[in-house]
């Protein structure tokens, strides 16, 4: 079985930078992490693996310093990864990113399953995966919690919020899992010693097959977001001495005056 996972390198940290501009982040030169999401996907993806065997691939989109995560998945037991990187993909929204990945997975060639995580934390719309699947005219589902078989077919148990689904799908197929569906592993030091020299296929937009520059980046992307900005920082600190009654009183008096009783 060939299954494929969409990683992404998101920000490490809270303090970002915008670009006035285009409203979208600066990611050159900040600190990254993958995606958390993606780490469940990503064990999910091992653990069927190891069951069915085949291979696990990994693909991710982003600039040139995403391969440090495509080299993390190296470390935790990924057979082989692609970076789908090129400057006319920056700005894409939700569609442009999807019909960029699902142009880099028909490059990559076949596959059975490809497995994303619920949502990306930078983004969260926890649409990528879903609008990737139709791109492919392929059956896909979202909210998965459980993997209850895979064989000719794969069955699996989809939280819908008020209640659970089970659901029967052929492959090839795409499926978003939620986290906790299975606990990830940490990265093993011997495979990123093993792995330390492995090549990660680079795509760009010359490389796929619908290579139209004015169907990704901001120029294919139907929506814009009007304005972002980083949350003003306004933490204000406050001592209070005095016995435990007259810091109560003062803690009181406080809220009072910020209306949160």
């Amino acid at each position: 079985m060939n299954i494929i996972v969409f990683l992404k390198q998101v920000p490490g940290a809270a303090k970002v930078d915008i670009d006035e501009k285009t409203g979208t982040l600066k990611r050159q030169g900040i600190e990254s992490k993958m995606n958390p999401y993606d780490l469940y996907a990503l064990e999910t993806a091992l653990r069927i693996n190891a069951l069915r065997g085949g291979k696990v691939s990994a693909l991710s989109m982003g600039p040139g310093q995403a391969a440090e995560t495509l080299r993390e998945a190296f470390a935790m037991g990924v057979d082989s990864a692609a970076l789908l990187s090129d400057a006319a993909f920056a700005g894409s929204d939700v569609l442009a990113t999807s019909r960029a990945l699902a142009q880099a997975v028909m490059k990559l060639g076949s596959y059975d399953l490809i497995i994303c995580g619920k949502q990306t934390t930078d983004g969260d719309t926890a649409q990528v995966g879903p609008e990737t699947a139709e791109f492919l005219n392929i059956p896909h589902t979202a909210n998965v919690t459980e993997i209850i078989s895979v064989g000719d077919t794969i069955t699996l148990k989809m939280d819908m919020g008020d209640s659970v689904q089970t659901i029967e799908m052929p492959f090839p197929c795409l499926i978003t899992v939620e986290k906790d569906i299975f606990t990830p592993r940490l990265p093993s030091y011997r495979l990123k010693l093993e792995s330390a020299e492995r090549e990660i296929t680079v795509l760009t937009l010359d490389d796929l097959f619908e290579n139209d520059p004015g169907a990704y980046g901001l120029d294919g992307s139907p929506t814009r977001v009007e304005r972002v900005f980083p949350p003003e920082s306004t933490a204000e600190k406050i001592i209070v001495s005095g016995s435990g009654d007259e810091a109560a009183e003062f803690l009181y008096a406080k809220l009072k005056e910020l209306k949160f009783v």
